[in-house]
């Protein structure tokens, strides 16, 4: 049984929370940290497990406020790996949430979306804060 792999945020780190049996796959946050590579490899292996039995259909969330190039790459590498769920007849889909307004993101996620060869939703969300 693949145990769920969740990361708490940090100021230069994204939330993960990668969970088989609850369908719940989400990167939010922001991703700038010093080392992607070392960051997002375990990330990459909790996802190679996944990809041996995954669910017949996985929605993957991406909801980044903030990320830097390199970070980029990571998420293009994530996208990459789900590609392989598809060749085996389970359905996947990539959700790219944003912030309203937030047209950085918004334009990333587009920039993602047409490299992708998954189905890929790009969704605007409202702002929760209160700041009248």
């Amino acid at each position: 049984m693949l145990e769920p792999f969740i990361l708490e945020p940090t100021k230069t780190s994204p939330e993960v929370k990668l969970n088989k049996t609850e369908n719940s796959f989400k990167i939010s946050g922001r991703s700038i940290v010093e080392d992607p590579n070392k960051f997002y490899m375990p990330i990459y292996e909790w996802i190679e497990e996944y990809i041996k039995d995954p669910n017949p259909l996985t929605e993957f969330q991406f909801d980044l406020e903030y990320f830097n190039s390199s970070s980029a790459r990571q998420v293009m590498k994530i996208i990459i790996l789900l590609e392989k769920i598809q060749t085996n007849g389970h359905k996947v889909k990539v959700i790219w949430l944003y912030e309203e307004g937030d047209e950085m993101s918004q334009e990333r996620g587009e920039e993602i979306k047409v490299v992708s060869k998954l189905p890929f939703d790009i969704v605007e969300y409202e702002s929760d804060d209160n700041d009248f």
